[in-house]
């Protein structure tokens, strides 16, 4: 990229456009993957602190680590990147994380056949630079619109799970879920009652090709996962089947006749 093509047209406007924001709401967490630390900063002074929740990955592994450990709003990429490509990075997001976060796509890329391919990749928008920071917001806050309602709550007997605010409810006691254990969690409670191997988490958290490391932090992250429910809720949850993997164990559904 140009330092041209990074100024994205933000001269002078920061300031005015950032006072016309909406009100203060529940933050979205927003993923900006961009190699170009000035044009980083210039995203992260415009969208501020109050609307946003915003972390940075200035390569493709960064960012794939952060979304198998995290939860995302929206992502915002950049197609030019080194080493692994904008391309590359979005087809994994889709295909290896198994991750539907919707994902705009800014480039100076302006070929229709550019665009195809991005959108065959899983993005959701393509935005081509130079652009307005002002309009890349209205997409970001239309894309977090329109996925929102498509997260509907999970239910596993009498366990619910929200995939949007990561909360856990059983019984009137709620407990919220982060990182890579509430990424474990929702895949427990859409497989109930099936369980789940240990290659199937594996792979479903840090992708087809990981490493042995990943594979041996499976074990710590059930266990992190176990507590925080025993600590939020009463009852660990998750039971191991040895030697296969893992389910959920829904508590029995209580009867009034036998209190």
């Amino acid at each position: 990229m140009t330092s041209n093509q990074a100024s994205l047209q933000n001269s002078g406007q920061s300031s005015s456009h950032v006072s016309r924001k909406a009100p203060v709401q529940s933050p979205l967490r927003l993923l900006i993957i961009e190699d170009q630390v000035d044009l980083a900063e210039n995203l992260f002074e415009f969208l501020g602190e109050n609307r946003y929740n915003l972390d940075f990955a200035s390569d493709g592994l960064t960012a794939l680590h952060l979304l198998a450990t995290q939860s995302y709003d929206v992502i915002v990429l950049d197609l030019m990147l080194p080493g692994v490509n904008g391309y590359d990075i979005c087809r994994r997001i889709r295909q290896d994380l198994q991750c539907q976060t919707p994902v705009i796509l800014m480039t100076a890329l302006s070929a229709m056949a550019d665009k195809e391919k991005g959108f065959d990749c899983g993005a959701d928008d393509y935005l081509v630079k130079p652009f307005e920071l002002r309009e890349l917001q209205l997409r970001i806050e239309a894309l977090h619109r329109r996925h929102s309602p498509q997260r509907p709550v999970l239910a596993a007997g009498e366990i619910r799970f929200d995939p949007g605010t990561l909360e856990v409810a059983l019984r009137g006691s709620k407990t919220t879920l982060s990182g890579t254990p509430a990424r474990l969690f929702e895949l427990l409670v859409r497989a109930y009652p099936s369980f789940l191997s240990h290659e199937a988490l594996t792979d479903s958290v840090w992708g087809a090709h990981h490493g042995e490391t990943e594979g041996n932090s499976l074990r710590t992250h059930i266990y992190t996962l176990r507590k925080s429910l025993q600590v939020g809720l009463g009852n660990g949850l998750v039971k191991t089947i040895h030697g296969r993997g893992y389910s959920l164990e829904a508590p029995a559904t209580e009867n009034p006749e036998t209190q």
